[in-house]
């Protein structure tokens, strides 16, 4: 059966409905896991790029460039032997087809259940935490590593990195290095953006930017770039001095260093060096023209006036150098602008390294087993499934026993009991330490009205704590003990209590 062009309309309306209906039933999805939404935002990015290339394709065919639509309409309306000849013409044909092939149907089935659990791949680092955070290490060692960059911790570089672009020295911002450094940045952060904001508009908010910058620029107001990128021309500021009243260089020097430094940079000449220095320099204009002068004597980045500045070498050099300076700025603006866009995520950017420094090793791998467990794809638990498990271990994460290295390094093999817990038992040492502290054991000690205290630590016999606690209390009281208080001394002059000494005597020690 062969697709007219009316048929090919009827079925890209069809498609424009169901995927409109398809992105309603997923909004209408109660989802609440960060995955999850991301994942949504992501399908729903994925049929408005299809919705589009629909559109795109019906107004191809709406506008009938080619006559093909008027043609199919005219040929329908004047069959020689009428229309509902042709409609019932076509009708046989569809008959026809669907014989041949009854297995195909009419129209798709309405179950779209899969669509709305589809899972789009989308790659993250693992600092990015499935998006929630930038990972900006690369960019970080970048900065370290240029001429342009200064020593900064990772910590301070995330919150700074768009700010400090306005400290970099003019001379650097026409590096290459730099260039390179911004375009990766840039690249980096728009694909930051699109992979966790796939139904934003930062594209459109940045062609937006351009064209002001664009602007702008035009008229020098951009700030920092007032002079488009050229640099200053040598002599372009008046230095208000008649040079002809000046006959020798000690007559220069009597108008002083702060006049002598104001006059040289008002031509764009170095400034520097001793109060004699200067005057020479600004002598030199006496004999040779501003013009002449080597370049050695002009400031880095001031361009000296050249008797062919006017020639069409000249403009094309500064026409190149004016447009490289610009894809510089726009790059610069574009960057500060999705900072500001994800400002956000540089907060909890900042905040998790702020966590990370202060973890542990425990913490940091409980986080990262997470981190793993949320991306690992999800599986159908089979509840009929037999986990084999003879050695008794416990279950990790997984649902599957531990290793049985891991299972002795931990101790979980070793059985301690405690009496004033019910003789409740406790795996391993770990375990057994925590439960000093936590509410079965206090209870216990609590019954028996004993304090919990470090006293008591490691005490699980009702009989030992009993007995510990009647001494604290005796000695709390004072009073004299024969057994304890009474000294007796040996014929070698040591001194034992009474017990003690008895004990000694009975077994002929002394």
């Amino acid at each position: 059966m062969s697709d007219t062009l009316l048929e090919q309309t009827r079925a890209l309306h069809d498609d424009l409905e169901k995927l409109e209906r398809v992105i309603v039933r997923d909004f209408k999805q109660d989802l609440k896991s960060h995955k999850d939404r991301l994942m949504q935002n992501h399908r729903v990015r994925k049929r408005l790029d299809s919705m589009q290339a629909a559109a795109r394709k019906l107004i191809k065919i709406y506008d009938d460039d080619d006559g093909a639509r008027k043609d199919e309409i005219a040929a329908l309306a004047q069959s020689e032997s009428g229309s509902f000849a042709t409609f019932y013409d076509r009708l046989k044909e569809i008959k026809d087809y669907y014989k041949r092939f009854p297995t195909d149907e009419v129209t798709e089935a309405e179950d779209d259940e899969f669509l709305l659990k589809e899972e789009p791949r989308t790659e993250f680092s693992g600092d990015e935490g499935l998006g929630r955070y930038l990972d900006m290490h690369e960019h970080h060692q970048r900065f370290l590593n240029s001429k342009f960059g200064r020593k900064l911790e990772y910590f301070q570089f995330v919150g700074s990195f768009s700010s400090d672009l306005s400290a970099v020295p003019k001379p650097q911002k026409g590096s290459r290095q730099y260039k390179e450094y911004l375009e990766h940045l840039f690249s980096y952060l728009m694909l930051f953006y699109e992979k966790t904001q796939p139904l934003g508009q930062a594209a459109k908010q940045l062609v937006k930017l351009e064209q002001e910058i664009r602007v702008r620029w035009s008229a020098g107001e951009v700030p920092g770039w007032e002079d488009r990128g050229l640099g200053q021309v040598a002599g372009s500021s008046s230095i208000g001095l008649d040079m002809d009243a000046f006959e020798t260089v000690e007559e220069l020097e009597s108008i002083g260093a702060d006049r002598l430094k104001e006059a040289l940079q008002g031509l764009g000449l170095k400034s520097g060096g001793t109060l004699k220095e200067r005057a020479q320099r600004l002598y030199l204009l006496k004999t040779v023209p501003l013009t002449k002068l080597e370049a050695k004597h002009f400031v880095k980045g001031v361009i000296p006036p050249s008797e062919t500045a006017a020639t069409t070498g000249r403009q094309v050099d500064n026409k190149k150098a004016e447009e490289g300076a610009l894809q510089v700025c726009l790059l610069e603006s574009k960057i500060r602008k999705l900072a500001e866009i994800l400002a956000s995520v540089i907060t909890e950017t900042k905040g998790r390294i702020e966590k990370k420094q202060a973890q542990t090793y425990e913490e940091l791998q409980a986080e990262q087993e997470e981190a793993e467990a949320e991306l690992a794809p999800e599986e159908e638990e089979d509840e009929d499934e037999f986990v084999y498990n003879p050695l008794k271990l416990p279950l990790g994460w997984d649902g599957k026993p531990i290793p049985y290295w891991l299972y002795k390094l931990h101790g979980l093999n070793q059985e301690f009991k405690c009496e004033i817990c019910g003789n409740y038992s406790y795996w391993g040492r770990r375990a057994f330490e925590k439960h000093f502290k936590e509410w079965r054991h206090q209870n216990g000690m609590r019954s028996l009205g004993i304090p919990n205290n470090k006293n008591f630590y490691e005490v699980t016999k009702i009989s030992d704590a009993e007995s510990l606690w009647k001494n604290i209390q005796d000695k709390a009281k004072g009073g004299f003990h024969p057994e304890v208080d009474e000294e007796f001394e040996d014929a070698q002059g040591n001194v034992y209590n009474r017990k003690t000494f008895e004990d000694l005597r009975r077994q002929g020690l002394i």
